[in-house]
């Protein structure tokens, strides 16, 4: 798949996406090359307009499967940063780098982009951005202070039927939206135990950091793969806001079943005796200063297939969408009280331009090609010195429902409100997402 990206790429050498070649090159750091770094990495190696002069990770595996990606693409070697967990900030202090991809666990997120911005360093930030409101806010005025953007990396946002659904919201064709439905719904039973059923040190991939939220944490930990989506439909920050959410939670079972009932577990494995503090399904409910609610759910610990639970509902009908199902209804259009299925013409009509336009380049690039589009945004917003289509704001919005719907349900499921991060501006602020012509 990657040579396939590679290939389309060679057609366009100066990959500038609808404006005239940029003949400088930009330079992109990497703070953290695990699965995910090296995944944004394998993009950026099929570009003819980056470098990539230095890369930073704890991991020598990870350091030495980067360098070998490199090194096979006909990169240079880059400079290694590697001694601790601080060594990002020597990264940080050099002169040949405009922005970093920062591809972390999540409690180094926040201050590895803080740092980032206060080296005047563009900053890609994985998902989600922040745990805390705090940090949401950590992120806000720094930006403030600094000047230098922020982007929340949020691929889902770029994903093929959710930008014509996007389309279709723009073009009116659900009229005025009423209420909508998204998620994070994965069995991430296999990713929190890795090898069998171990986590923590010793443990490989996620499983040695991203369990242990697991223990202590109960709330929504990871909302923006379905909630982006919906915000930019909804015009979150431009024109619209997150005001106030409720979040209620189930029990938990789904993990310490896994454990018991895995051939390498059973009911006496260390692992059998923690008292997991997250619910095994979390639902939020937010409510939007233009009177649209909208419906979140994390289901991570029980079996389940994949889904983002997308729907969308307006004044003139609704749309059910996932890789599982496609579904419209419009009033007027079609059959009374029958769903329509969206592959028969609706998805062909409403491809966003993007996708028209970049599609091809964008096969084999990750998630289905979404990952070309959100890392070619990064790079594009680096090279033109402007700001990003996902903004430090919409990181600080996203991500501020963590922490939110944790408080909510250690307060007896109490009404939480959002902070206003933009500070009034979202009044007057126009939606920016996907309407910077054919680019990003």
């Amino acid at each position: 798949m990657s040579a396939g990206a590679g290939m389309g790429l060679a057609f366009a050498p100066m990959f500038s996406f609808g404006q005239p070649p940029l003949d400088k090159k930009v330079n992109i750091g990497f703070i953290g090359v695990g699965g995910r770094g090296r995944s944004h990495l394998n993009n950026l190696l099929n570009r003819k307009d980056v470098n990539v002069p230095a890369i930073c990770d704890i991991d020598n595996e990870a350091i030495q499967q980067s360098l070998k990606m490199m090194r096979n693409a006909g990169f240079s070697k880059p400079e290694t940063y590697t001694e601790n967990e601080h060594a990002y900030l020597k990264l940080l202090e050099r002169e040949d780098i405009d922005g970093v991809i920062i591809s972390t666990p999540w409690l180094w997120h926040t201050k590895m982009t803080v740092d980032s911005m206060k080296a005047g360093k563009y900053a890609g930030v994985e998902v989600s951005a922040a745990n805390t409101i705090e940090e949401c806010w950590d992120m806000v005025n720094t930006y403030e202070e600094t000047g230098v953007p922020t982007m929340i990396l949020e691929n889902v946002c770029y994903r093929r039927d959710v930008m014509a659904v996007l389309n279709m919201v723009r073009q009116d064709v659900f009229g005025e939206l009423i209420h909508a439905r998204c998620g994070y719904r994965h069995d991430l039973r296999g990713v929190k135990f890795s090898p069998r059923v171990q986590f923590g040190e010793g443990a490989s991939g996620e499983a040695r950091w991203r369990t242990q939220h697991s223990i202590y944490r109960d709330g929504d930990l990871y909302p923006t793969h379905g909630v982006g989506p919906i915000a930019t439909m909804m015009d979150i920050n431009r024109g619209n806001r997150f005001e106030s959410l409720t979040t209620h939670s189930t029990k938990s079972r789904g993990l310490h079943n896994y454990i018991v009932n895995h051939p390498e577990g059973g009911k006496d494995h260390p692992n059998a005796k923690i008292r997991w503090e997250l619910g095994d399904v979390v639902t939020t409910q937010i409510n939007t200063a233009r009177g649209e609610t909208i419906l979140v759910t994390h289901d991570t610990n029980l079996p389940r297939p994949y889904s983002l639970n997308f729907e969308v509902q307006g004044e003139k009908g609704i749309t059910d969408f996932d890789y599982h199902t496609r579904r419209i209804y419009i009033e007027g259009t079609s059959k009374p009280h029958q769903w329509e299925d969206m592959n028969d013409g609706w998805l062909e009509k409403y491809d966003h331009p993007l996708w028209k336009k970049y599609g091809d380049f964008a096969a084999g690039s990750g998630h289905g090609g979404m990952d070309f589009f959100v890392d070619n945004a990064f790079v594009e917003s680096v090279k033109r010195k402007v700001n990003p289509p996902l903004d430090v704001y919409d990181a600080a919005a996203w991500s501020a429902i963590t922490p939110l719907s944790e408080k909510s349900l250690a307060e007896g499921n109490a009404l939480q409100y959002f902070p206003d991060f933009t500070r009034g501006k979202w009044i007057r602020n126009k939606p920016l997402f996907a309407t910077m012509g054919d680019e990003y």
